[in-house]
Formats: structure tokens, sequence, C-alpha cells
């Protein structure tokens, strides 16, 4: 049939018989017994010893088959492991001119089972296949896909749109598992998105494959940085820019330093890494990392729109702000202001030239963006004035109050304030990180005065996934507080549910906190809330999933009519004791 044809194919060429053959001499003979017998001893193993040993065999019941069979794996083994030690001794021309000669012999029968495995080898060990051979791989669906990735890279590197094919569902389950983590039903504080360590991150079985397929070949790991910021410009998304980061670094722990070594951001991510670590930008790295930026020279500015897209990664965001965060209160308690610190000025010039990744890829003007004196006069020492706030009103509440009653939190913000969010990318950043790191802090007063500016921010920052990941896992801390109508109601009618209608993810992100925190919200508040955020036709899967998750569970807390109407039992509560708030 047409699979044994293909099982013998190629054969003829060398010379070698088949069942054709076979088929031919005894359609054409007087006696089949005699010339079976002869074709046995032409194309049998032709060793004297084995003669006689064969009739023995045949004694037992074995099948020549399945003797000649067991004898060809056997041979099979030994010229695999040959052709594996040809590729490692001898000069280079030698070895690989051997290798040249096997394929050349061997390649006719590359579509034999039995065989191809030992084409394969001969090809996976030569740093050059012929194009000739290569080509009839390619054209072959079934011989591409059993070929080594040693081949299949020099494939590649000729077929941009084949290489393309293969790394873009990769990319895209690299995104899918970046969305999952970030609308993940966990909520915590402690286990978020910005977790996992750089070098755990690296271990993912995206940035392992891909690492896989580059190898050492620098083309294709041009190829695929290609393809991220094309992605990136298309999508603006990113997670594109953390994945161009993590693949440089992946080389870099496996020490692939053809790759290394021609990429010119491969020293500034390195140190990077280990800034987003530590999860601060400390004083020495800072030092190192200004060296860079200080040293790109005239001619080379192109290397910024990379350096850009390094620093567009949401980890190494997320590293800045909490650096600058902790920069501003350090500048409080030393009476220091922004403009006289290096170090607050090296944070925002990176932040910056990540915030402007996608302008500058995209306008292909590679320059660094000008920082707006206004962020540094007038916006960053507002934001140490509510630092100063919070002091002073701890600091208020522990003195004996005299007749003038308690100090009430001062509940304005300047209009200035809001002004930055809604018009200045980086202040917005940052002004975020601060309402981050209050509510880290459970300062609820705090939280509730700036909370009214985030309704209308930059590019609607505080109705972005990685900020409302963070947001929601930090007001776990603030639970005790959806018992309070007006807690809720700054939150929920004042800030989230002014998004929820036109954005598919807010809704999702204030479903996810209330499964979490549904038994904290104030009866009546939380039915006021299951009618507003009732899905629409036009709601997504992931909405009504979540949505009648959460049905289910106030289903299961509502009291049986019977039990609601029981006398009361005589439990004694105990007050509950307020926690001191964590500074």
């Amino acid at each position: 049939g047409p699979g044994q044809a293909a099982m013998y194919a190629g054969l003829q060429e060398l010379g070698v018989a088949n069942g054709e053959d076979l088929k031919e001499t005894l359609t054409n003979c007087t006696e089949p017994l005699k010339a079976i017998e002869q074709f046995q001893t032409e194309n049998g193993v032709l060793l004297p010893s084995l003669q006689s040993a064969l009739p023995f065999l045949d004694l037992h019941g074995t099948p020549r088959l399945e003797f000649h069979q067991s004898v060809f794996d056997e041979l099979r083994e030994k010229l695999l492991e040959r052709v594996s030690a040809i590729a490692l001794e001898g000069k280079v021309e030698e070895r690989y001119k051997k290798l040249e000669d096997l394929l050349e012999k061997s390649f006719s029968l590359v579509k034999m089972p039995s065989i191809q495995p030992v084409v394969m080898c001969v090809m996976k060990h030569l740093p050059k296949v012929p194009e000739k051979k290569l080509k009839l791989v390619m054209a072959d669906k079934d011989l591409y896909k059993a070929c080594a990735v040693e081949v299949k890279r020099q494939i590649w590197q000729d077929n941009q749109a084949l290489f393309g094919d293969e790394v873009s569902p990769l990319l895209k389950q690299y995104i899918l598992e970046k969305e999952n983590i970030l609308f993940s039903n966990d909520i915590s504080v402690l286990h978020n998105f910005f977790s996992p360590s750089p070098k755990t991150r690296r271990q993912g079985e995206v940035v392992q494959k891909l690492t896989q397929m580059i190898g050492k070949n620098v083309k294709l790991y041009d190829m695929v940085l290609q393809f991220l910021r094309t992605l990136f410009l298309r999508t603006r998304n990113v997670h594109y820019c953390t994945l161009r980061a993590e693949l440089l670094m992946s080389l870099h722990d496996l020490e692939i330093n053809e790759i290394c070594t021609v990429d010119p951001c491969h020293k500034f991510t390195w140190c990077l890494d280990a800034c987003i670590r530590e999860k601060f930008v400390d004083n020495k790295r800072a030092r190192e990392l200004q060296g860079f930026l200080d040293g790109v020279k005239k001619g080379q500015e192109q290397v910024l729109g990379d350096l850009s897209m390094i620093l567009c990664d949401p980890f190494a965001i997320n590293t800045l702000a909490l650096s600058t965060i902790r920069h501003l209160q350090d500048l409080v308690g030393q009476d220091t202001l922004p403009r006289e610190s290096p170090d607050l000025l090296l944070l925002l010039r990176m932040l910056s030239l990540g915030q402007g990744a996608w302008d500058m890829i995209d306008s292909q003007v590679f320059k660094e963006p000008k920082m707006e004196a206004e962020l540094i006069t007038k916006f960053l020492p507002m934001l140490m004035s509510f630092v100063v706030d919070d002091h002073t009103f701890n600091v208020d509440q522990k003195l004996p109050s005299e007749e003038k009653g308690p100090i009430p939190y001062p509940s304005t913000i300047p209009e200035a304030f809001t002004k930055f969010l809604q018009e200045n990318r980086i202040a917005c950043e940052i002004g975020l990180y601060y309402i981050l790191h209050i509510t880290k802090q459970r300062n609820k007063n705090a939280f509730l005065r700036l909370l009214p500016a985030l309704v209308e921010t930059f590019s609607d920052l505080a109705f972005s996934d990685i900020f409302l990941h963070l947001l929601t896992g930090n007001l776990t801390l603030l639970g005790d507080e959806f018992a309070l109508e007006e807690f809720c109601t700054s939150l929920f009618d004042g800030f989230f549910l002014t998004a929820c209608s036109r954005k598919e993810n807010v809704h999702r992100h204030v479903l996810r906190l209330l499964l979490h925190l549904h038994h904290k919200v104030a009866p009546a508040k939380l039915e006021s809330l299951q009618k507003a955020l009732e899905p629409t036709k036009q709601s997504g899967e992931a909405v009504k999933e979540l949505y009648n998750q959460l049905t289910e569970k106030l289903e299961l807390r509502k009291p049986s009519p019977a039990e609601a109407t029981e006398t009361p039992s005589m439990e004694l509560t105990l007050p509950t004791v307020p926690t001191p708030a964590s500074r």
C-alpha cells in the first residue's frame, strides 16, 4: 500500500532493493522459493557468522523481520552516536565535510521513518545545512515538524514570516498570562502582580521557549525584538516591554555572550534588574544607571528607543515610582526641596523616559523627553505637604485637647493637584503611587481626601488594570471601613461606578473586590451595589461570570425567613478593638 511505499522511500535511488523489486522478481520467475532464498542472501545482513545462526532463530519461531529490526535498531543507535562524535572531533572543516557527505548519501531516505532520525541528527550537527536541503524540508510539513530546533533556526533566519507564525501564539499566551494575574480572583496585599522576583518570572514557559528558539542566533533575537516593538506600537500594551527585558535577562542568565554583548541595553537592563529585585533604586545603582544614560553618544541616540522600552516595563515603573515615594518621605524629614535631590531627579528622568517610550518609538525622534519644571517645583512639594499634613494631624491627636476641640483632618485638595493628575503623565503616575502608599498604611483620612482626584486622570490611568489590581489589594487592609455608608459611597459611587459602564475592566475589578469583601459591606449598600453592577447585554463573559459568582455568594448569606424571626441569642459580644494603624 502507500504506507509501505513511504516506509521504503528513496531506497531505489541508492541501489538498495525494496518490496517492489521482490514483487518483480517473483512475478518473472519459475521457482519462487529459490528466488526468495536468493533475494534473502543478496539483501540480508552480510556477516558470514550469521549464515549458520539464522536457521537456528527460525527454529525458535523468531521472524526474520524481528531479527533484522533489532539489528537495525542497534546499528541506528551506533550510527547516531557516531554522528554526534564526528560533530565534535578533528578539524572543523574536516568534520563538517564528513557530515555533509553523510547527508548527501542519506537525505534521499529522509522519508523512511526508520532512517529519518539519522538524517535529522546529521542536519542538527551541521552549522550550515545546504540551502537546497533546507528548502525541501521547509516545503514538507511533516519533515519541518520533525526537524531539530538547530535546523529550524537556519530556516527561520531567512524566513521572517514563518518565524513570526511560530512566535505569535507564544506572545498571545504571554499577554493572556499577564492579564489573568491582574484579574485573578485572589486579592491580597502580600501576593500581587509585582511579587514574583525577576528570576522567577524568567522561568515562565513563554520566555523559556523563546530563549530556546533563539539559541545564540543574533538574527532571530533581533526579529523577536522587532515583533515586540511592532506589537507595542500597535497595541500600546506595556507587557511587551516586560517581555523585552525578560528575554534579554534570560539570555544573560545562560551567559549567551554572542547576543548579550551586541545588545546595547544589556548592562543597563542588568543593573535595573537588580533594582527591580530589591524594589528600590539605591544610590550606587542610581549612579550606574545615570552613567549609561549620560554615556549615549552622538549618532547612537537610537539606543534611547530601546532603553525607553526597558524603562516602560511595568516592573521598572513600579520600582521607580516606589523609590520616588520613599525619597519624598526622606526629603520631608531632611527639610530638603525636591530640586535639591539629584537622586530624585534621576528617578524622574527615568520615569519620563519610560513613560515616553511609545511616543519615541512611534515618532522615531530619539531624544530624552523634556521634564516640566512645575513637576519639580510645584507638584512634588505638594505631595510633601500631604505627608506633612498627616504628621501634623497625628501629633495633634496626641496633644491634650484644649477648649478648641479636636482638629479635623484637612478634607479639601488643592485644585492644582487634580489638574496635575489630569494633565501631566509623570505627576499622575507618582500621584497614583502615593495613593497606593497611604492605602497600604491604612490611612483612611488621606485616602478619602485624595480619592476625588482620581475620577479624571491622564489618559484614565486611575482606571488602568495595574493600578486597580494594586488598589483592590491594598483596600483589603481597610476592610472594616466597608461597613460605613460614607466610606462605601465615596469609594463606589464617587469613584468605581463613575467608569463601570464605559470601562469593562473597571466593572471586573469592582466585582473582584466585592467577591472578596462582600461580608464586610453594609447590607443596604450591598443591595444597591448588586443592582448597579448588574451586567448589560454588552457585558463580556468575564463580567457575567463574576457577577454570577457574587450572586451565588450573596444567596448563601441570606438567612431563611424562619431564622430571621427567632429570638436573639443571649451571647455576649466582645467589643471590637480597633487595630493600631500600621505605619
